[in-house]
């Protein structure tokens, strides 16, 4: 399988890679004149791309017509994490991604167990995981990881963007299947889905108070309890499955 990598200079039949991914290109892979890549515009599109030059840290290519990106689910999901302790978040970022989140959204609550710490610092290595989990993957698109939100109520904020929350709660809810089968988009574009899921300590009573009045589906996971690593994944596998985009 041809090597990936996403850059926005594409345009009449040409390409240029910059940067890191250049040099890996170049230096690491050690291509060669004639050899072929796929490019990726991060819209969803991809072309095939013979290399005809190199250049000081760019490589240059003539590229095929694009095509769209089978790799892209028909919904956009964005997955809202509580955050949790140690290096869980990078694994939540890094399987989300090859199941098909668009975003990843950390955030605290009031029983997390994590606290606020060169977060700026670490959200840069967040979205490098991100990237690289695209690539490996085969996604059209570099899915994004935001910056921790401070609290529930500003999560609570941000639903009206969404044609679906679903707010998944350890005391149990509506049925995933029943929700998703109804989900509509506005604008008739992709449904765009909401799935936040808690951390360590979970969520209490009154943020789950809270997501409902402020419009999110409450559903449950089953009789088992699932940790806070696995609730993310195991919703978004869901999710997928349900809106037929891991058939």
């Amino acid at each position: 399988m041809p090597h990936r990598y996403f850059t926005t200079e594409i345009s009449d039949g040409t390409a240029t890679l910059r940067g890191a991914d250049a040099h890996h290109l170049a230096r690491v892979m050690r291509a060669r004149l004639g050899d072929t890549v796929i490019l990726c515009d991060g819209n969803a599109v991809e072309y095939t791309a013979t290399i005809t030059g190199f250049g000081d840290e760019c490589v240059e290519f003539r590229v095929e017509p694009g095509y769209p990106s089978a790799a892209e689910p028909s919904v956009e999901v964005t997955l809202l994490a509580g955050y949790p302790k140690q290096d869980k978040l990078e694994q939540i970022i890094k399987h989300g991604v090859e199941l098909g989140a668009a975003h990843i959204v950390p955030f605290f609550s009031r029983y997390c167990v994590a606290a606020p710490k060169k977060e700026e610092q670490k959200n840069e290595r967040y979205n490098r995981i991100a990237a690289e989990a695209a690539k490996q993957c085969g996604r059209g698109v570099l899915p994004d990881v935001a910056l921790p939100l401070a609290n529930f109520g500003t999560v609570c904020r941000t639903f009206a963007q969404y044609d679906l929350v679903l707010f998944c709660y350890e005391c149990g809810g509506a049925p995933l299947r029943e929700l998703l089968a109804n989900v509509r988009p506005a604008d008739g574009k992709k449904p765009k889905i909401a799935v936040i899921t808690g951390a360590e300590g979970g969520f209490a009573a009154e943020e789950a108070e809270m997501a409902a009045k402020a419009g999110a589906r409450t559903v449950g996971l089953g009789p088992r309890i699932l940790r806070c690593e696995t609730a993310p994944l195991a919703v978004l596998a869901s999710v997928m499955t349900l809106t037929g985009n891991l058939e």
